[in-house]
């Protein structure tokens, strides 16, 4: 399996996970002259953190940017917002695990290889591109922000939690007899399937499966610790 393929697999098991986020003040407030008589507009908070804010604006964005990467329609719900708040939740304790441990991060550069990539695969065109942005309602800084997160969210599960993860033989095996076996004889009967062929791809999901319980252990420490605190009416 190619690098860049297993990196896309372990985002998707990690989705919780996948967001870019700058921290916002929970309330901004604009005044318009006294003779106008205009309301304050307030940008409500939907989940606190600790002394972090998600604001509602944030968690429009987020819904909007990952709906945005994966080609997909925004999903404004209040079940879609909950969703989108959780993965924003997990995201606000990691950054405050790389801040406080000064974890290696990615440069701000590397998201633009990133972003170009991403370009090429899914628009003709700039025009088609900037259409679409416009249509998300995002900005090209909020694509960005996202895929430099998402290489910083992989480089932290590679420092952090990787290391520690060995995958066995007898694992190995098992896995091959069990899962694999009877699945590439169904789908060829015809076809010697061998443990060689598939090796690499089984411990690569084993590792994966490993590594995803420890990121949900050490999640649920981080959450203990930290006062989280949704606010339900910034997801009707």
């Amino acid at each position: 399996m190619a690098a860049t393929e297993r990196e896309s697999a372990r985002l998707k098991t990690r989705q919780g996970m996948l967001a870019g986020y700058r921290f916002f003040a929970a309330v901004a407030a604009y005044f318009a002259c006294a003779m106008a008589c205009r309301a304050d507009i307030i940008d409500r908070i939907a989940v606190s953190v600790g002394n972090q804010v998600v604001t509602a604006s944030d968690l429009d964005r987020e819904i909007s940017v990952v709906a945005f990467l994966n080609r997909a329609k925004p999903d404004f719900s209040p079940a879609g917002k909950h969703a989108t708040a959780e993965r924003m939740v997990e995201q606000k304790l990691i950054r405050r695990e790389l801040e406080n441990s000064r974890y290696p991060v990615p440069s701000a550069a590397e998201a633009e290889p990133l972003l170009q990539k991403f370009r090429q695969e899914n628009f003709p065109n700039d025009d088609e591109f900037r259409r679409a942005l416009a249509e998300y309602g995002i900005s090209e800084q909020d694509l960005k922000d996202e895929l430099l997160w998402q290489r910083t969210l992989l480089l932290f599960l590679d420092v952090r939690f990787r290391p520690g993860i060995q995958v066995t033989e007898q694992e190995i095996q098992d896995y091959f007899t069990k899962v694999v076996e009877p699945a590439a004889k169904a789908a060829h009967p015809s076809q010697p399937v061998t443990l060689a062929d598939f090796r690499d791809q089984i411990e690569e999901t084993l590792a994966g499966e490993k590594e995803n319980e420890q990121v949900d252990a050490w999640l649920k420490q981080a959450r203990a610790r930290a006062e989280v605190v949704y606010h339900e009416e910034a997801f009707r």
